[in-house]
């Protein structure tokens, strides 16, 4: 669920050297464990990119939760709620602003996410609520890791319900996009530099 639970980040994607397909290029959602993201929000996006790193540096980099402040500047705080390597069940709290919207003011999300699949170097699919003044989501985020020649395809899916969401999909989805756009880009640069 990420910045993504987020409403949260309105940047422009400009990818240097990445490919990227939006949601409506893909016929099928993502899925890890044969699990995929909420078959029934009428918010939802999709991209993709590759990494030009080795498969163990992207992992590590997308599931070391406590750092995500380190490399994504909408995050304002990420902690663990568990120890030890991201397994099933962990769960990880973290923060991120929204700006105001005509739905509603600025805010920052509160966001709980539950891991509930996930397969080593491969997919992980988390959900959880994000919360903040006057805004509520319930998300799930499903993202996949697959070696390709020279570094690694990232794919990532993603969806929303929530009643200001659902009140304006173009918008939320708008903002979704924005925000998985970002983050795609954030991994990219943080696992290469390493």
């Amino acid at each position: 669920m990420r910045r993504s639970a987020l409403l949260a980040l309105p940047l422009a994607a400009a990818l240097f050297g990445a490919i990227v397909a939006p949601a409506q290029a893909a016929p099928t959602e993502l899925t890890c464990q044969g699990v995929g993201v909420d078959p029934s929000a009428q918010v939802r996006y999709r991209s993709q990119i590759f990494i030009d790193a080795p498969l163990r540096t992207v992992w590590q980099v997308q599931t070391d939760i406590a750092r995500w402040p380190s490399w994504q500047q909408p995050v304002t705080s990420a902690k663990r709620l568990d120890p030890g390597p991201l397994h099933r069940h962990s769960q990880f709290r973290w923060t991120t602003p929204v700006p105001a919207t005509p739905a509603g003011p600025a805010t920052t999300l509160v966001i709980t996410s539950t891991v509930q699949q996930l397969r080593p170097y491969q997919c992980v699919r988390w959900t959880g609520p994000a919360d903040g003044t006057g805004l509520h989501i319930d998300g799930t985020h499903v993202w996949t890791f697959t070696p390709v020649a020279g570094g690694v395809l990232v794919r990532t899916e993603e969806t929303h319900t929530g009643p200001q969401v659902d009140a304006n999909v173009p918008l939320a989805t708008q903002f979704l996009g924005q925000g998985l756009e970002a983050w795609l880009k954030d991994l990219k640069t943080a696992a290469e530099s390493r």
